[in-house]
């Protein structure tokens, strides 16, 4: 088996996607939704301190 440059692209493409892809349904996951709306929040909440 001889791997040229252009089979290493793609393969680094196609792992990235499937990566990438991975982290799009991790972050969608239902029993991630309460977490990331607690953290969404946490900016509008935060105590603010005179300088």
């Amino acid at each position: 088996m001889n791997l040229d440059v252009n089979d290493l692209r793609i393969t680094a493409t196609v792992l990235s996607l499937l990566i990438f892809l991975g982290i799009c349904v991790w972050a969608m996951a239902r029993r991630n939704r309460a977490r990331f709306d607690e953290a969404a929040q946490l900016p509008l909440h935060e105590e603010r301190t005179p300088t």
